[in-house]
């Protein structure tokens, strides 16, 4: 299968306007005729493998038996098959384009940014190298869900989704959203939801969003404080755009306040790296090594979640899709000035001490990683306890939403508006 992920990519000059239906619809007639041919490849490679291990034949031997027998060419005939099923699947959807030129002007639907943002996450480093057009760029949208054109001043909150997820993940405009809560005790308060390629590399994500971070500063002179909030990847995705600000001296790192994280795996996700193990032993296992190409599909964005990597230099050196299943990592500091809260959840309750469940955490990421804890000093992230909140009875999808989880987030970013506790150490705190 051809390589998903280029060592190196363009951080910065993927600027352009999010698809539209006509542009969702050519992106998958490309997927239809790129992955179906994929598939055929797979079979092809399991039969060559079958001939290997049951045969007890060398790579010649079998080689010399699939060049010159009937095998290759029924694969041939079937993939030709399967090729022309795609092709006629991408004229279909092409012909909806010809026959509908409004598409071309018309955004995407919910239910398309959600497809959308599901297939970048699983694909989207191979979808931004072919260029496909359902490749998503990095954007902001408004509350009203959007692009951000007005002028802002003041306050500017950011919401940065997770992995596969999307800017409407956040509920913007209901009452149960993050922002929205923002919005009740901040009036004057601008928030603003990111939207981007989750399976991207988290430090090109995080080059891009430090570009996309300065130029709402050149084109808003008027703000005056930067919040960032990011769920799961999002927070990876937030510390390392404020390493590279920094890093570039880049003048929008001077108005971050505050850096909340929720359920980010500062210190890795625990199933990536079971995924990364069974892509590891697989080869193991009798005439099933082929299948390890399954789990190298995963997009570099969700391999950099194996161990939270927010660097170039944590994975430029190393084989894009294999990598290692040791922590090479090199420390990524948060900034000194820069007020930073950790959330966490855990699926066990205060009262149990279950160590398969603290290892699980919200079933992704442990609590240890939430909380940016590490044996090594050089990696532990170093913020306050009082900085801290763990969150039981959540898994990872709820700790976004959860209205105690709000409450705390405000109680912590502005005091003022809602005075609910002052903490003087870690917070634990029990979900009905």
């Amino acid at each position: 299968m051809p390589s998903l992920t280029p060592l190196h990519e363009n951080y910065c000059k993927f600027d352009r306007s999010p698809p539209s239906q006509a542009d969702f619809l050519e992106g998958l007639s490309q997927l239809a005729t790129s992955s179906v041919s994929g598939v055929a490849e797979l079979v092809q490679e399991i039969h060559r493998e079958i001939f290997l291990q049951y045969f007890s034949l060398t790579t010649r031997q079998a080689n010399f038996i699939w060049d010159n027998g009937i095998t290759k060419r029924v694969y041939g005939l079937s993939q030709r098959i399967m090729q022309q099923y795609g092709k006629g699947l991408a004229i279909s959807l092409r012909g909806l384009n010809r026959h509908f030129p409004v598409l071309h002007e018309k955004p995407l639907t919910p239910l398309m940014h959600f497809i959308a943002n599901a297939l970048n996450g699983v694909l989207g480093d191979y979808m931004f190298q072919s260029h496909n057009p359902l490749a998503l760029p990095m954007v902001l949208y408004d509350r009203y869900g959007q692009l951000q054109r007005g002028e802002l001043s003041g306050r500017v909150v950011i919401l940065v989704h997770g992995l596969c997820m999307n800017h409407l993940s956040w509920a913007p405009g209901e009452s149960s959203g993050l922002g929205e809560h923002i919005l009740y005790h901040q009036q004057q308060a601008n928030v603003l939801y990111l939207n981007y390629n989750t399976g991207r590399r988290i430090s090109s994500n995080g080059r891009s969003f430090s570009n996309v971070l300065e130029d709402l500063i050149r084109r808003n002179p008027r703000i005056t404080t930067i919040d960032l909030i990011g769920h799961s990847m999002g927070g990876l995705v937030s510390r390392s755009a404020l390493f590279y600000g920094k890093q570039s001296t880049c003048n929008w790192i001077n108005y971050v306040e505050n850096l909340v994280c929720i359920g980010s795996p500062h210190q890795g996700a625990v199933l990536e790296r079971l995924g990364f193990m069974f892509q590891e032993k697989i080869g193991k296992v009798p005439f099933a090594s082929v299948l390890a190409q399954l789990a190298n599909m995963r997009s570099a964005g969700i391999i950099d979640l194996r161990h939270g990597s927010v660097r170039d230099d944590d994975w430029e050196h190393l084989d894009a899709k294999i990598g290692q299943m040791d922590d090479c990592r090199k420390p990524a500091p948060l900034p000194s000035r820069v007020n930073t809260y950790l959330i966490a959840g855990t699926l066990e309750r205060e009262s149990s001490s279950s160590k398969t469940l603290e290892a699980i955490g919200d079933y992704l990421v442990s609590v240890k990683s939430g909380l940016g804890d590490h044996p090594h000093p050089q990696f532990r992230l170093k913020v306050p306890e009082d900085h801290k909140a763990v969150f039981y009875g959540l898994n990872h999808f709820e700790i976004q939403h959860h209205p105690r989880v709000r409450e705390q987030i405000i109680a912590w970013l502005y005091p003022n508006a809602n005075q609910v506790r002052d903490p003087s150490q870690r917070i634990e705190t029990i979900v009905d």
